[in-house]
């Protein structure tokens, strides 16, 4: 299946939360709460069964991060052959993607944003371009963003910006960003019911 290039509110409509793909979210707070399509919701509401209710979990976690099916399966894979609790792990190992943390520090408006950022090159770990979104960062890693690209009036905007909610496990100081420790449960979007997806690969 290919990357999903339609609508990014519809996407949050489907799921009826806003997933944080998009940085104007005034008209879709209007209309959250409407399913996605022309004439609305069809026929009368069903309750939706225990699978129904995981895979939307697991489809709303996957809309967040930008993953594929079976990028996503692996993640859940690897989490599983942790010590740590499974769904905890999964969580870390999408919080600790590239692209996720250009987000978390404030570089890049949008996930999306930031995998393309990227992958045009404007992003250095450890001093090293790296290309690749879903590079797993590791404690002590330094994160830093060209200044092409700093010089973008939005980037520039953000990261000028004191009042940006940079996550305690991350440091920040002007373009540079550091990983001092991985994220706890409670630092991650408390939103999210991680059980639910452990439940759904493991039927």
């Amino acid at each position: 299946m290919a990357r999903y290039t339609g609508p990014k509110n519809r996407l949050a409509r489907k799921i009826g939360q806003d997933l944080e793909l998009k940085t104007k979210v005034v008209k879709l707070d209007r209309r959250l709460q409407i399913p996605p399509g022309q004439h609305g919701p069809k026929g009368r509401s069903r309750k939706i069964s225990d699978f129904g209710i995981q895979l939307a979990e697991k489809q709303k976690v996957k809309y967040t991060y930008g993953v594929l099916e079976k990028q996503f399966r692996r993640y859940f894979e690897k989490a599983a052959k942790d010590p740590k609790a499974t769904g905890v792990k999964l969580l870390q190992l999408l919080e600790l993607r590239l692209d996720n943390l250009l987000y978390r520090l404030s570089f890049a408006p949008t996930r999306a944003a930031a995998r393309q950022f990227v992958t045009h090159g404007h992003v250095l770990v450890n001093g090293k371009k790296n290309s690749i979104p879903s590079y797993q960062v590791r404690i002590g890693d330094i994160i830093t963003i060209t200044e092409k690209i700093a010089q973008n009036p939005v980037v520039k905007e953000l990261s000028q910006n004191k009042n940006a909610k940079i996550p305690a496990w991350i440091e920040r100081k002007a373009l540079v960003g550091k990983i001092i420790r991985e994220p706890e449960r409670e630092e991650i979007d408390a939103g999210i019911n991680e059980q639910l997806i452990v439940e759904y690969y493991s039927r």
